[in-house]
């Protein structure tokens, strides 16, 4: 991939040198035609060769792009919360809507302490939560002192919470209520971070929206660790991405240890063939999704004596389940957890062994500069990962940033991610940009989808197609980050050259439809 970028810039060189050496007083407009068509070609997508159908949506897709950019409120300029709605009615999201995606890789789940992160119970609506989660049998909550609540589903009433309020039945709750609605909206308010307010004044910082973020997963955590909620979730999760034509992801999981009515509890590896035996149904039911796989993730807020037992646990699974398994990830806020670094001797525990556990380390999710914190982004490529998760701080580390192209490490981009934690408010000033204006190897990511009130991949690739890439993106664009969702996914290579095969099929007729 470095290799192809190689030859255009030594071009750039020697036009520029014969330009300067010529002495001429008016630039030569070919000259200038000529850098303008090169730079174009070395953009995500630059060098793809668009068919007659292509062309004829590209067409059609510059028509719409160049009046998106006319307008006075344009969305990627604006807070994804107060965007949403004018996305909604944009006529490029509803065809991006329509457009066939490789791979949604949502960030994962965690838990330390006080503060959970779980990124895997964000896949579904949290409506749906509210609307049929809340309403089964046996569902208790608690309001606790910090303004939120939890959740428990027993046959009997629970053990009491400190900091929380007695346990009520919400069956009973409600049944003594003329009006459910406001309890429902005050539940499905702790439950994301979405707002209808100024989302700058309820977020004035980095520490109030991630105390916030983590609250939120805290309270969905016991709707959905319940055994039968989980199975209900998961298919769910996996229904909403399919209707946004999503035909394979990888899944991010902390693996919790899902509990019964009765409070019984099922081991990790039980909870990892559950995730296993429901993708196979859905697959079943969907014959043209390709399936699922999981990244088994940890909390870097532990010691390296846990890290070395999580690892030693992941190396197990990766025998057990490979079919499922796809590796191994750290995750939590990297600004105040532990570095990459801290577990070096624990993360090289497969490579000792002679053991195969792929990593997918999160890395550069910061805007912190020259810390142990974006320093886990050269760590990352020391430990040999597969996949940079985030990668916002990657233009300030040139060496990182060569070494991921020229090892084809790809960097998953989360859009409104990074936007609502605060990393960045405009998504034309994104680091991404410039990583697609030189086809950096990247993949477009929802993250945490339900809890920015977005849903499946198509908000994000709006925000990357219209935002980062502006009025040169193209058609071709679109098709390299589609193709790129499955060469860089952790499925094997006669795996993605089938996944590549149905991802054309269904390429081809999204273009036929859609071209006119």
């Amino acid at each position: 991939m470095a290799g192809q970028l190689q030859h255009p810039q030594a071009a750039v060189a020697c036009l520029l040198l014969y330009y300067l050496s010529s002495g001429l007083s008016i630039p030569d407009p070919r000259q200038r035609e000529a850098l303008i068509q090169l730079e174009a070609s070395m953009q995500t997508g630059g060098k793809i060769v668009l068919n007659d159908a292509e062309k004829r949506l590209d067409a059609r897709l510059l028509k719409m792009k160049r009046e998106e950019i006319m307008r006075a409120d344009f969305p990627p300029a604006m807070h994804f919360f107060q965007a949403r709605h004018l996305i909604r009615t944009s006529p490029i999201f509803r065809l991006l809507q329509k457009m066939p995606k490789g791979m949604f890789i949502i960030q994962s789940a965690f838990v330390s302490g006080g503060a959970l992160h779980i990124h895997d119970f964000s896949m579904v609506d949290v409506e749906w939560l509210v609307k049929n989660v809340t309403y089964r049998p046996h569902c208790y909550i608690c309001f606790t002192d910090d303004q939120s609540i939890k959740f428990f589903f027993s046959s009997q009433t629970p053990k009491p919470l400190p900091h929380c309020s007695p346990w009520n039945l919400l069956e009973n709750l409600r049944a003594k209520m003329i009006n459910t609605t406001d309890l429902d909206n005050n539940i499905m308010g702790n439950l994301t971070l979405f707002t209808d307010q100024d989302p700058e004044a309820v977020y004035p910082s980095q520490d109030v929206v991630w105390d916030r973020f983590e609250r939120a997963f805290f309270a969905i955590w016991g709707l959905v660790t319940h055994a039968p909620v989980f199975r209900d979730y998961y298919y769910r999760g996996l229904t909403e991405f399919y209707t946004d034509n999503i035909m394979y992801l990888e899944l991010r999981a902390l693996l919790p240890e899902l509990y019964e009515l009765d409070g019984s509890t099922h081991s990790t590896a039980w909870t990892l063939k559950t995730y296993q035996d429901i993708t196979r149904q859905f697959t079943v039911d969907h014959p043209d999704f390709f399936g699922a796989r999981i990244i088994f993730t940890v909390h870097r807020g532990v010691n390296a004596t846990v890290m070395t037992r999580v690892v030693e646990e992941a190396m197990k699974l990766q025998t057990d389940f490979p079919d499922i398994m796809a590796g191994f990830d750290l995750v939590g806020r990297e600004d105040s957890g532990r570095p990459l670094w801290y577990f070096r001797v624990a993360l090289s525990l497969p490579v000792e062994r002679g053991m195969t556990l792929p990593f997918y380390f999160h890395a550069g999710e910061t805007d912190l500069h020259g810390t142990e914190v974006d320093q886990n982004l050269l760590d990352a490529l020391l430990l040999n990962t597969s996949r940079i998760g985030h990668g916002f701080a990657l233009l300030r580390h040139p060496v990182a940033r060569d070494l991921s192209r020229k090892k084809g490490v790809a960097v998953e981009v989360c859009p409104i991610s990074n936007q609502v934690l605060k990393l960045v408010n405009d998504m034309r000033n994104h680091p991404a940009a410039v990583l697609m204006s030189e086809n950096h190897p990247v993949v477009i990511s929802s993250d945490d989808p339900a809890m920015f009130g977005a849903s499946g991949l198509s908000y994000d690739y709006y925000e990357a197609f219209v935002g980062f890439g502006g009025i040169r993106s193209h058609i071709g664009s679109l098709k390299e980050l589609t193709m790129n969702s499955i060469r860089y996914s952790s499925l094997n290579p006669k795996q993605q050259e089938k996944a590549l095969a149905l991802w054309q099929k269904r390429w081809d007729k999204f273009v036929s439809e859609n071209a006119y």
